[in-house]
């Protein structure tokens, strides 16, 4: 399967996190999407590996991607190496993805910026034919993505661009929610954390609705690029 987007992210619900409104607007305009989370969340204070595993597939059903795959990288001990590099480079040729979507550059989590990092230079060395993968013993052939971007997640980024989420925020509120072991349940026994909160998930929404603010809609998703954008016409800019 051939996808238009792939939206990679080192722990299950990053993408939830931070660009879900971008994955259902593409899904909604035609456009074929999926999932690559690198780890299995496994050190995450509340829920196990299995839950998570559980809760993004069901997060995967809310969002209507076409795939979502787990890499199973060490989570907090995976390295950007030429082994983790050659796994990502196996999904990005697997898929032939026209744009990916990775982690922030950096985070309050170091995770996010390593696998930020790690992802790009898979993408780019995705594209040298001198370096050979097999997928169900038939080598694959090289495939660069036109563009990698990279979305923000805690930390405070100044994007180069926004997307208008405004009617796609409430799924995506909904797809963040799927993930019932990490965020806000009155009824769970387990450790609170940063991201347990009920202020948490009001500050993801008030993050998205600054960012719309700056365009003049409700909610907007921002992103940072690695190189010049280009546009056809000014007047489609907002």
């Amino acid at each position: 399967m051939k996808l238009d987007l792939l939206a990679i992210g080192v722990h299950p619900d990053d993408v939830e996190l931070s660009c879900a409104g971008v994955i259902i607007k593409s899904i909604n305009a035609g456009k074929k999407v999926g999932i690559l989370d690198l780890t299995q969340g496994e050190l995450g204070t509340r829920g196990t590996a299995q839950t998570r595993y559980d809760e993004a597939n069901a997060a995967a059903k809310i969002l209507g991607v076409n795939v979502r795959e787990n890499a199973e990288m060490a989570d907090g001990f995976f390295e950007n190496n030429e082994s983790n590099k050659r796994i990502i480079i196996k999904y990005i040729r697997k898929y032939q993805p026209q744009i990916v979507i990775c982690n922030a550059v950096y985070d309050r989590h170091p995770d996010h910026g390593r696998s930020s990092k790690l992802a790009s230079d898979a993408c780019f060395l995705s594209g040298l034919m001198k370096i050979e993968t097999m997928l169900d013993g038939v080598a694959q052939k090289a495939w660069r993505p036109a563009t990698v971007y990279h979305y923000i997640q805690d930390r405070h980024i100044n994007p180069h661009f926004v997307v208008d989420i405004s009617a796609e925020m409430e799924r995506k509120m909904e797809s963040i929610r799927a993930y019932k072991t990490q965020f806000h349940d009155p009824n769970s026994g387990e450790p609170d954390t940063y991201i347990s909160s009920p202020e948490f998930l009001n500050a993801v929404k008030a993050r998205n609705a600054e960012l719309g603010r700056q365009i003049g809609v409700n909610y907007a998703e921002g992103f940072t690029a690695e190189r010049y954008i280009g546009v056809e016409d000014i007047f489609h800019l907002k």
